[in-house]
């Protein structure tokens, strides 16, 4: 043997198997990093329950909000208030609309997107349209308000009902002419077509959401044309063809563009119809 060489031990260790692993059972399971609430499908009657309350208590803020911002503008202006003109002021109706739909888009928002983890526009399924869907949507909304315009009337109303007694002035007209094209449809629809609609739909079945949220939709515009029957059937059933748009093409853009496109319909008609809003003493828009 060389001098260098290294020395072999005396005795070669038995091989040793390595211990067998813990059963899956007795392993230490990691704490949640979710609330279970959170593990809730999306869509469901626990977030019909969480929205119908925040909305009561939205559209309670809003009045508080609005109600003190008046009483600040008429004390630094040294004028004495009454708060039934908030009632019945255009304006600070207009306002009051603006914050709660701010105060309830926030709320589905933090629902979808917090409470749930899920995205947002995929969870209300805002897809988003070719430039040839948009046209022909747009089409479908000019129709329906046609529709609406010619139809007859089956229910006998007032003529003068809330909605027309907003139409004080020009420029409180184009607020609300703008209010209603370009913040109502996409609120209303988020709220109607998009979260009601696609609860029932999940938990009930297609035919209860369409009829369902429609009847939701106009049961809303029930304080605007109270005592104007007619006008809500006609807003009823228009409830019902955005519904059935939103159930056929599985989307809410669609029932967006067409409400967005009726309410412009409208609009442009009255613009019309009352010499640019300069002459307000006949208001039939529904």
């Amino acid at each position: 043997m060389p001098e260098n060489a290294p020395e072999l031990p005396e005795e070669i260790p038995e091989y040793q198997a390595p211990p067998e692993p813990a059963p899956i059972s007795d392993l230490p399971v990691p704490p949640l990093s979710e609330p279970i609430a959170h593990l809730a499908p999306l869509w469901g009657w626990r977030d019909l329950a969480l929205f119908l309350p925040f909305a009561f208590l939205a559209l309670f803020l809003a009045n508080v909000l609005v109600v003190v911002g008046y009483m600040v503008m008429k004390g630094l202006a040294g004028r004495p208030y009454d708060l039934h003109e908030v009632q019945t002021n255009p304006v600070f109706v207009l306002v009051l609309q603006i914050i709660l739909h701010a105060l309830l888009f926030g709320f589905l928002y933090l629902l979808v997107v917090v409470y749930h983890r899920k995205p947002f526009w995929r969870s209300f399924k805002l897809r988003k349209p070719t430039r040839r869907e948009v046209l022909a949507y747009i089409a479908a909304g000019l129709a329906v308000a046609i529709g609406v315009q010619l139809a007859p009337t089956l229910i006998p109303e007032k003529e003068n009902f809330p909605l027309q007694q907003m139409f004080t002035s020009p420029q409180v007209a184009l607020a609300l002419g703008l209010f209603a094209t370009l913040i109502a449809p996409f609120m209303e629809e988020l709220i109607f077509r998009g979260f009601i609609f696609s609860i029932f739909e999940r938990q009930v079945g297609m035919v209860f959401a369409i009829v369902g949220s429609a009847v939701l939709f106009a049961a809303l515009h029930i304080p605007e044309y109270q005592g104007a029957w007619n006008h809500l059937l006609m807003i009823f059933l228009v409830g019902i063809v955005f519904s059935v748009v939103r159930g056929v093409t599985g989307s809410l853009t669609p029932s967006i563009i067409i409400h967005f496109a009726y309410n412009l319909s409208l609009m442009t008609l009255l613009f019309f119809a009352t010499e640019h809003f300069r002459d307000l003493g006949f208001i039939w828009m529904r």
